[in-house]
């Protein structure tokens, strides 16, 4: 990544962040039920429709967005069993890449200050085995290139889905998972961003982004101690910086966008008389207002559906998953790990948020946590990566992932991949005599 890249540093005063939750415990409270999501409606260029093998469709609608890129709206997940589709999102893209370097004489915010949707990379048929490569129309791009076949759909087996002894030695019930694999790449400066997107049989949606590219040349200076020896001797550096990766998630579960948060958290006591193992009580916490969230240990949070019911009348929600992260504290923006924040049409960017927000509204998604009351709850989730340069980041640099999960929870009333023979196991069963 060079120091030569178009683009100004952007510098943000530290604020202090508010959050607003009620504290409540117990089950969630039960909704009234409503019909399905009808499944996405838009022309069959801009259509993505795959039942993969075990029965699971999903359905979607894309376009390309001049700064954040490839854009996925109304996403819905329809698996066997269920008449309709359910909808799970209204939109899902990056939020902003943020790369400050170690040595502070660099800062960048790749999607709204570094041309990161222009330079969509063309795809070659073997980077999309057994799938399809659509042509993207650029907005704003370069006249000579206005658009570019640079966004791949295709399915890729991830190993197992399950695997369970039966009731007899002979029977084992197993299946391998599939996945619906869209993603595109992005070249700024010269690291090269794969905004990957994997939809799983089981309803569960994998968020990554993973760098690849080069190592800039350019950056071999870092005398100041803060990089690492690259080539022959100790003299020629890499500068190290971070890649803070935001991703904004607009929730429409069951085609609303009156979703709930709710945040959980379990304490472990050590045991006490006559008990045999320590005890653990889990807390829900209903989020009601706007909120900057830290991951730890025994904590998680889910976005509930204030409309739907699985089988089991039971409100259906999707659990954020974190992955692997390594928390900048050096901005205010990236020292928490999630928001939640009410919808404003003009909070597009996590950070350097073109346009203005209004008086006193401020660039960044942590000026926006101020007390609202969340109806219309957007996911903003922050994934860091330190980059510490090594001998085999050349040539070329082997990709390095990060990003995150949202799993289904209670969508449906059984294991959507359940074998036809075991739907009658569902709640308390006994075995078979």
């Amino acid at each position: 990544m060079s120091r030569a890249r178009k683009g100004v540093a952007v510098g943000l005063s530290l604020v202090a962040l508010t959050a607003g939750a009620t504290a409540g415990a117990g089950p969630a409270v039960a909704q009234p039920k409503a019909a399905a999501a009808a499944a996405a409606d838009c022309s069959a260029a801009y259509r993505i429709e795959q039942k993969l093998a075990s029965g699971t469709t999903w359905r979607m609608c894309w376009r390309y967005d001049s700064m954040a890129g490839l854009v996925l709206e109304d996403v819905t997940y329809q698996p066997k069993g269920e008449a309709a589709p359910i909808k799970v999102l209204n939109s899902a893209r990056l939020g902003q890449i943020h790369v400050p370097y170690d040595d502070g004489q660099n800062e960048f915010d790749d999607l709204t200050g570094q041309n990161f949707a222009q330079d969509l990379m063309e795809l070659a048929p073997g980077e999309c085995p057994g799938g399809t490569i659509k042509s993207v129309k650029i907005p704003d791009g370069d006249p000579e290139r206005p658009t570019v076949k640079g966004l791949c759909t295709t399915t890729r087996s991830r190993g197992h889905a399950y695997r369970m002894q039966g009731d007899t030695a002979s029977k084992v019930y197993q299946a391998q998972g599939k996945d619906l694999l869209v993603y595109t790449v992005n070249q700024v400066g010269w690291y090269e961003y794969m905004t990957e997107w994997r939809f799983q049989d089981d309803g569960t949606v994998n968020m990554n982004v993973g760098a690849t590219g080069s190592l800039s040349y350019d950056d071999y200076d870092a005398g100041d101690g803060r990089g690492w020896p690259i080539g022959k001797g100790p003299r020629s550096k890499a500068t190290s910086h971070s890649h803070n990766v935001f991703w904004r998630l607009d929730f429409g579960l069951d085609g609303s966008s009156r979703n709930q948060i709710e945040q959980y958290d379990s304490a472990v006591t050590a045991p006490g008389s006559g008990d045999q193992a320590p005890t653990t009580k889990t807390t829900r916490t209903k989020v009601t207002k706007e909120l900057a969230g830290n991951a730890k240990a025994y904590r998680w949070w889910r976005v509930v559906s204030a409309t739907g019911k699985n089988k089991d009348w039971h409100p259906r929600s999707y659990e954020i998953v974190p992955g692997a992260t390594t928390k900048y504290p050096g901005r205010s923006f990236t020292k928490h790990d999630v928001y939640f924040t009410q919808y404003n049409k003009c909070e597009k960017f996590a950070s350097n948020n073109p346009g203005s927000c209004g008086a006193g509204a401020g660039a960044s998604v942590d000026k926006w946590v101020n007390g609202e009351t969340l109806t219309h709850p957007i996911v903003w989730m922050n994934v860091g990566f330190h980059h510490i340069a090594r001998d085999e980041d050349q040539q070329p640099m082997p990709i390095h992932w990060q990003g995150f999960s949202i799993a289904p929870r209670d969508v449906t009333a059984m294991n959507p991949l359940t074998p036809d023979d075991l739907v009658w196991q569902n709640g308390h069963w006994q075995p078979r005599s």
